[in-house]
């Protein structure tokens, strides 16, 4: 089972190429931080832009420097050829559970979600997290689709995207406890560990990985007080990341930490001064260091 914080991690770049030893030195100091798990090759790491090499480097970058800290390697496409041929490749290399979004663009049936999950089950032996996120893929899959792919011995959880309640709670009463249900929102996390999740896929986790591996922690402890008062400080910097299309904005956050450059690839852009400005004020807000150039 996966619980907690776990990194959906930028890929940093330097002038076009990876910047393999950014990439890990992050890695380092997320597992230093308290994160409970990576996830390398999400949209958060730009995954839409890299080669199939640089994909495959990624996961094998973030294994290496992961040590036993467990690695769910982003492995979804909208063709299934090309997310079997990711998700072999994971399992290969040691991941610990593959992320595979979706179909986004297609727009397949929910048989033909069914399908393309049931196809990459049927030909790896990992586990597997479903990504749920139709504000990004268009496609929603449903809690009937979701229910029959999770009697597949290997399909194991979801990320959840779509900070709905009472989608979480559905799924529960449809999938059982042992059904690992990830929020993938930031700014709904604190509801969703209340309704039973498990822990969250975060974008804010790049820059802030110690309030968030404590407000997990918090929550599964069930002390809702101290979680709620980690989630207010936080709450700016989770509004402030998503002013602009993701990951622009942590990357730019990043830079002013000293993680990384701000590189992102076309299509994305880097944020305006506006954003900027709010971000700064957030990394303040959550009382991060940070050099203010």
């Amino acid at each position: 089972m996966f619980y907690g914080s776990i990194t959906a991690l930028i890929t940093p770049f330097q002038n076009g190429k990876l910047n393999e030893n950014a990439f890990q030195n992050i890695i380092t100091r997320q597992i230093q931080n308290g994160t409970h798990s990576l996830l390398p090759c999400g949209t958060t790491g730009e995954s839409p832009t890299l080669s199939h090499q640089e994909h495959l480097r990624l996961i094998s970058l973030c294994i290496e420097a992961a040590n036993k800290t467990p690695v769910i390697a982003g492995t979804g496409s909208n063709s299934t050829t090309e997310a079997l041929a990711f998700t072999q490749y994971a399992q290969k290399a040691g991941a610990a559970a593959a992320l595979i979004v979706t179909p986004y663009y297609n727009k397949p049936t929910q048989e033909g979600l069914y399908q393309h999950f049931k196809t990459i089950h049927d030909a790896t032996n990992i586990p597997i997290i479903i990504y749920n996120i139709p504000g990004r893929s268009v496609i929603d899959m449903s809690v009937e689709t979701m229910t029959r792919l999770a009697q597949l011995k290997n399909i194991i959880g979801v990320k959840d995207a779509t900070a709905d309640m009472a989608r979480l709670s559905l799924q529960r009463q449809a999938m059982g406890e042992h059904f690992c249900q990830l929020s993938g929102e930031d700014s709904s996390a604190l509801g969703f560990m209340a309704h039973g999740g498990q822990g969250c896929i975060s974008v804010t986790a790049n820059v802030a990985p110690a309030l968030c591996a404590a407000f997990q922690n918090a929550c599964r402890e069930g002390d809702f007080a101290a979680a709620r008062n980690l989630h207010d400080r936080l709450t700016p910097l989770h509004h402030a990341l998503f002013l602009e299309s993701s990951p622009a904005p942590v990357k730019y956050a990043a830079s002013l930490m000293g993680l990384c450059g701000e590189e992102v690839r076309l299509p994305l852009v880097p944020p305006k001064e506006e954003t900027r400005r709010q971000i700064r004020e957030a990394l303040r807000h959550a009382g991060l260091n940070f050099t203010d150039g």
